[in-house]
């Protein structure tokens, strides 16, 4: 006898029909899974052999084969081990058949029968919806997360024994309704500014680079505030929309990150260590997997030391940086994950640290400091829309008990920018300045004569690319969302140039 139940397969971050098909016929005893399944789908057998026994449901002692069609999709992780009991106990007759675009099944079996959360939910409830799926079967632990896609019934179950009981009707489980699985939330606590001594060109900059979504280099001696400045950056940026919280919960669902509420409300903050291989950066492996970039998108990659990273790693950041996606290429396909993220880089000046240290002497040759500098390319630095110098604190600042701006303040500024912003740009679907593409800045962004006159003599004179100009031409749109006004005047890009100048002096 034969049997068909349904559920998914992620691949990037998009879920596909995966039907569950099970055969018994008479041999000897054996279980067979086909469908070009990974290791981790192999050990389902196990599973589910001893899941069955331990929620006292038979196991045919006969052979059994199980297909996960189509064949020629690759199969990863564990989420297919409830598809294919449920499947197994159809074909064996213990279970009445019932159409299998009824329901979709996902969760990996515990060895006693309990049902464990599996990433990927909010995908997978996203295809059941677009296929018409009436019914969801998860984990307590996914249901949160499963909730968030509107009109579908979940059904939240804590072991094999609880499905098996809901689909013979002998024990029905309710449907799950949206706040009852959520745990209290812990918000995320960020350094505050007020907490900085001095530094207000760098905090400046910084709250222009919230307000607008720009990439900023921190360059300055050891313990002059860059890491304490990046740190507390996150806590300037806006609220996250609902949209924009979604894209960002789909990102960690993939990677298994999520938190028992199943929603990420904070914007992520991401800070890999300079010994971060190019495919933990940006993402990859047999079967694509988000990388760290992927994983602050709509938040914060904070890349300390910037220079220490491998240069063939730096150099994979560029197309990310430019196009806020990441391209995956494998023999097997192609898969695309989001990575609109404001990066924050901090970096010394030489290898020593000193050179701008105006009370220690620099131990580097010229030498050592140019090749220092050269670690990072001038295609990603023309990626970064402000590199601001943050130099020694002198010390009377530094004991100064009086508190600076507190984040809080900073915020609200950031979030009238970015309100403005987001009313001009809705109808180029594009959330930040830092979004435009060059013809959007053409088209958009009015500058007064004397303002375009200054940018033309400073490209000029400065030999900046292509790719600058137009940097520079966003960096002072979002000057002026910051004042409020409509036109882009000398002021603003003069302010706007200064962040390109400052790494270079």
């Amino acid at each position: 006898m034969s049997a068909t139940t349904l559920t998914s397969a992620i691949i990037g971050l998009d879920a596909y029909r995966v039907d569950v098909e099970c055969d018994i016929s008479q041999g000897l005893p054996s279980f067979l899974v086909v469908g070009l399944p990974d290791t981790a789908v192999q050990e389902a057998r196990e599973r589910v052999r001893s899941a069955l026994k331990h929620s006292d449901l038979p196991f045919p002692r006969t052979k059994i084969t199980i297909n996960l069609a189509p064949a020629d999709l690759r199969k990863g992780g564990t989420h297919f081990d409830l598809a294919m009991a449920i499947a197994i106990l159809i074909a064996h007759g213990d279970l009445p058949a019932f159409p299998s675009s009824d329901r979709l099944f996902l969760g990996e079996l515990a060895l006693d029968g309990h049902l464990r959360p599996v990433p990927g939910t909010l995908s997978a409830c996203l295809l059941a919806k677009e296929l018409g799926i009436r019914e969801l079967v998860v984990a307590e632990e996914n249901a949160a997360e499963a909730l968030l896609v509107p009109d579908m019934r979940i059904i939240a179950a804590k072991t094999l024994r609880d499905v098996v009981d809901h689909v013979t009707t002998k024990k029905l489980i309710d449907a799950a309704v949206a706040g009852s699985f959520k745990s209290e939330r812990i918000p995320v606590s960020y350094a505050d500014m007020s907490a900085v001594r001095g530094q207000e060109q760098a905090k400046r900059a910084l709250e222009v680079a919230a307000a607008g979504g720009h990439n900023v280099l921190l360059q300055g001696p050891p313990g002059s505030g860059k890491t304490l400045l990046a740190r507390a950056f996150p806590g300037i940026l806006p609220d996250m929309t609902h949209d924009e919280a979604l894209d960002v919960t789909r990102v960690h669902s993939v990677a298994g990150l999520l938190p028992r509420d199943g929603f990420i409300q904070d914007r992520p903050f991401r800070a890999p260590h300079h010994t971060a291989s190019g495919v933990a950066l940006v993402g990859g492996g047999t079967i694509p997997r988000p990388g760290e970039i992927s994983l602050a998108h709509r938040g914060v990659l904070f890349m300390d030391e910037l220079p220490e990273f491998s240069r063939s790693v730096l150099e994979n950041l560029r197309q990310p940086l430019e196009d806020g996606v990441v391209t995956v290429s494998r023999a097997h396909g192609t898969v695309v994950f989001p990575a609109r993220v404001t990066l924050v880089a901090a970096m010394n000046p030489c290898p020593c640290g000193y050179a701008t240290d105006p009370d220690r002497p620099c131990s580097c040759t010229p030498t050592q400091a140019t090749n220092y500098r050269k670690r990072l390319s001038g295609p990603l630095l023309d990626r970064i829309d402000l590199m601001v110098s943050v130099p020694k604190v002198p010390t009377d600042r530094l004991i100064d008990l009086a508190p600076g701006e507190s984040s809080s303040a900073i915020k609200e500024r950031v979030q009238a920018a970015r309100d403005r912003q987001r009313e001009r740009l809705s109808t180029l679907g594009i959330v930040t300045n830092a979004e435009l593409t060059s013809d959007h800045v053409r088209k958009s962004i009015r500058m007064t004569e004397s303002a375009r006159r200054l940018l033309a003599q400073a490209v000029d004179t400065y030999r900046l690319s292509a790719r600058v100009y137009f940097r520079i031409l966003k960096v002072a749109q979002t000057i002026i969302d910051l004042a409020a006004i409509d036109e882009v005047d000398v002021p603003h890009v003069a302010e706007a140039l200064q962040y390109r100048q400052m790494a270079d002096a």
